[in-house]
């Protein structure tokens, strides 16, 4: 008789823990999950966009849209095929914009490269895209 009172006794705990990792079990898996988080790394790619303009000799001023993966506004704009020139010892020496070409040598000319209509205080190959700045090549005597 005491072996029942035992088997009794110790029936009720073993069978809360079974109820107990039961109900662990099957509440796990019906959980949701979150989805995984990403963050930004240097393989993703940023887009920007940015406003361009061209003011040639005449003061004809031609607007354009650029949108891009490129980090400065210099390797947009030459990636569009907007501008080109020589590396000198300052950076990259802009010659021709738009298909335009100026030559300081032969006609006293050259592009100016603005930021928001004021003259840049660095070189287009040195300047990050900003988002809301509008860029600019004037050509200027």
């Amino acid at each position: 008789m005491q072996k029942t009172q035992i088997k009794k006794m110790l029936s009720v705990p073993v069978c809360a823990v079974l109820i107990a990792a039961v109900a662990l079990f099957t509440s796990g898996c019906n959980s949701t999950t979150p989805p995984e988080t990403h963050s930004a790394s240097e393989s993703d790619t940023v887009i920007s966009e940015f406003k361009f303009s061209v003011i040639d000799a005449d003061g004809k001023t031609t607007d354009f849209t650029v949108t891009t993966d490129k980090k400065t506004v210099g390797e947009a704009l030459q990636d569009e095929g907007l501008i080109s020139g020589e590396e000198g010892q300052y950076g990259l020496y802009v010659k021709t914009v738009n298909g335009i070409t100026l030559d300081y040598d032969k006609d006293g000319m050259y592009w100016a490269f603005y930021i928001n209509d004021e003259m840049a205080p660095t070189g287009v190959d040195m300047t990050e895209i900003k988002p809301g700045e509008v860029y600019s090549f004037k050509a200027e005597k």
